[in-house]
């Protein structure tokens, strides 16, 4: 397994946002984690990323227990997220954007930058390099220099999957990449996110209520509700599972 999570639990005050998680993500594999809002999913990610620190179990990362550990350490050894709502900066440029991703990577020390020293410049150079390839991969090559917060939603959304894939992840956390999309929008998306995982052979873990994404990209979905697991499984098996109707799916569900 490349993410392992044992007994993994997280307490607010009195509030029990996630409960003895068990979650198990294949090295790249495209794993699926849904649920009623308040399931405690975002939580799960602010785990797993080093923003919130747990109250019970471990976490692993290719076999190292990662528990406790930064966002920046985790970021290094190779877990990279996006969020819910878009975190870009949006004075910068776009490929300004994709090239502070790089920065967990870099070699050269601040004063060897601020002196403009060889070794920094060729690492600039290299990273400009690739930050360009990975807009081009992304369809936004034409708009390296504009300022991110003007580009449209969608393209914004593409931007921070960019940004995250310059610090080198094996996994990819994606907090409801197709939150604000349209059906055409959520179509390409979930061929991009094809793509993604093909090229760069890596995981993704994906937060998603658009159930066609979901069940039509993932090879595994685990469902939460209340912090607590309700299922897990392959997508058929996961939809059709009476509990997971009840509490997220709906009636309509059952009659499809």
């Amino acid at each position: 397994m490349l993410l392992e999570t044992r007994n993994l639990g997280k307490s607010f005050g009195g509030l029990l946002a996630v409960d003895e998680l068990h979650l198990q993500v294949p090295k790249e594999s495209l794993y699926g984690l849904i649920g009623p809002n308040g399931a405690g999913k975002t939580t799960v990610f602010n785990l797993l990323s080093g923003f919130v620190t747990p109250t019970a179990g471990k976490i692993f990362f290719n076999g190292r227990e990662i528990t406790g550990l930064p966002p920046e350490r985790i970021t290094r050894l190779g877990i990279a997220r996006t969020f819910q709502n878009i975190r870009l900066f949006e004075d910068l440029s776009v490929l300004d954007n994709v090239l502070v991703g790089f920065h967990c990577r870099r070699r050269a020390s601040w004063w060897q930058a601020a002196l403009r020293f060889p070794g920094y410049l060729r690492e600039e150079r290299v990273h400009t390099a690739k930050g360009l390839a990975l807009l081009e991969e992304v369809g936004l090559a034409d708009a390296a220099g504009d300022k991110a917060g003007q580009l449209p939603y969608g393209h914004q959304r593409r931007l921070e999957i960019a940004r995250a894939l310059a610090t080198g992840p094996r996994l990819l956390l994606l907090d409801e990449p197709a939150a604000g999309l349209n059906l055409q929008e959520t179509g390409d998306l979930m061929d991009f996110l094809r793509t993604v995982h093909r090229e760069h052979r890596l995981a993704i873990l994906v937060i998603e209520h658009n159930l066609r994404l979901v069940m039509g990209l993932c090879e595994q979905i685990t469902v939460l509700d209340h912090g607590l697991t309700l299922a897990a499984g392959p997508p058929r098996e996961v939809r059709h599972n009476p509990a997971v109707i009840k509490a997220y799916l709906g009636e309509k569900a059952k009659e499809e």
